[in-house]
């Protein structure tokens, strides 16, 4: 078979959000690429915070890597260990502003959408997370915000620009070490790229296994 291409993707700062770990986790990776050898030909990516660039963005890295694995993190402050999200809601939610300052009215995603599950493996991830000894814990709602809306859009057919047939979204907690009101939940850097490798190897595994 021929080397799966995989796409990992964090987020910026945002409103509320100073240090997002995210960002932390996929600068790490980048840093240190051997982590991911021999998993396949990974593509990385920290996303602005911003309704209007993150579809073009996609789409562009949809064009250039063309993923066959499409990995999602965002950060969620209340999350307890690797939150595996199980469905993306056709909705914008109004009230927060992105970094540039837009703030939708509640609004459909895409025309007629339904809501949509992750197409990882999220029952082998949880279970590899687990074997692990790292948190774990599940959703139904990503969110209104910036999260749901990448994630909506990476499993939507309405958007053409990415469409990886393995794709989802995984929220984690704050990063413990980031001022000295970080959560008992909060997570180490290190605890953070172990699970993602976890979340990697299990969903190249299915791949080649399909």
């Amino acid at each position: 078979m021929v080397r799966p291409r995989v796409l990992l993707t964090g987020f910026g700062p945002f409103p509320g959000a100073p240090v997002n770990p995210t960002e932390a986790l996929i600068r790490r990776l980048e840093a240190e690429p051997d982590h991911l050898s021999g998993l396949g030909d990974i593509r990385t990516a920290v996303l602005p915070v911003e309704y209007e660039a993150v579809p073009d963005i996609l789409a562009e890295l949809g064009r250039i890597h063309s993923p066959d694995i499409a990995i999602h993190f965002g950060l969620d402050a209340t999350a307890r260990g690797f939150t595996l999200e199980r469905f993306a809601r056709n909705e914008i939610a109004a009230g927060k502003s992105d970094n540039a300052g837009c703030q939708p009215a509640d609004s459909c995603i895409v025309d007629g959408g339904e809501a949509l599950a992750s197409s990882l493996p999220l029952d082998q991830i949880a279970a590899a997370l687990g074997d692990a000894r790292l948190p774990i814990s599940w959703s139904d709602d990503a969110g209104g915000y910036l999260c749901n809306y990448i994630f909506y859009l990476s499993r939507s057919p309405h958007f053409t620009g990415l469409s990886a047939p393995l794709s989802g979204f995984i929220h984690i907690p704050p990063l413990c070490g980031e001022g000295a009101d970080a959560p008992d939940h909060a997570l180490t850097l290190d605890q953070l790229v172990e699970g993602a490798l976890v979340i990697v190897r299990v969903c190249v595994d299915r791949l080649k296994s399909c």
